[in-house]
């Protein structure tokens, strides 16, 4: 008999209050509770930030849309706004892996293979929550990846947000249908305005247009 038992035992029997004896177990009060996992999209910086219970894990380059903001149908613009993740595609499939209607064809290509622009490797649908951004969903507005990486960091998209396929695999794992999603004009958390001034002139100036799909 282990000793938290006998302890119990001899309360009993002496007719002594019996205070509980911890051995490690968690109990309600103390158990961890599940993390808040949330995506922030800076239009301002092209970058995605992923943020665990307010803190800030890790910043992704990304590339919004070239035609500016919006929701419209026909726009080709990247919508403002609270969203949520509402389905994840593409388990288990290799980087650069070519999805067409949210289904692998069975193609994989290499970043910035010349005149290919399909998305690839992962899907993370949006939802809109908010009347700016209601029809995102139906539009097919995605975090996906992109084989063409060299225009990340810059407006090049159809609407979606593009990512490279290895971060768009890390964020596929790190982030869960339902997770908020919120893309906004300004900084992302966390951002020096002074510094992202800077990296802004410092930035190269990148020529060419994006072709391809959202």
């Amino acid at each position: 008999m282990s000793l938290s038992k006998l302890l119990l035992l001899a309360c009993l029997v002496a007719g002594l209050p019996c205070l509980p004896v911890s051995a490690g177990e968690e109990t309600a009060a103390t158990a961890p509770t599940a993390s808040h996992t949330e995506i922030v999209v800076s239009i301002a910086e092209q970058k995605l930030a992923l943020v665990r219970d307010g803190e800030v894990i890790k910043k992704y380059t990304v590339s919004t849309s070239k035609y500016g903001l919006g929701d419209s149908f026909g726009s080709y613009r990247t919508p403002l706004g609270r969203m949520k993740i509402a389905a994840k595609i593409g388990d288990g499939l290799p980087a650069g892996a070519v999805l067409k209607h949210r289904a692998p064809t069975g193609e994989v290509i290499r970043p910035n293979a010349p005149g290919r622009d399909p998305i690839v490797s992962r899907i993370l649908w949006l939802d809109g929550q908010e009347a700016t951004n209601q029809n995102a969903r139906a539009r097919g507005v995605y975090i996906h990846g992109t084989p063409d990486e060299k225009h990340l960091g810059k407006p090049a998209s159809y609407g979606c947000i593009r990512m490279k396929s290895s971060d768009i695999i890390e964020l596929y794992s790190a982030a869960p249908v339902g997770a908020d999603v919120s893309i906004v004009k300004g900084l992302l958390p966390g951002t020096n305005p002074i510094l992202a001034m800077f990296a802004q002139l410092d930035a190269p100036q990148r020529t060419g247009s994006a072709r391809g799909r959202l």
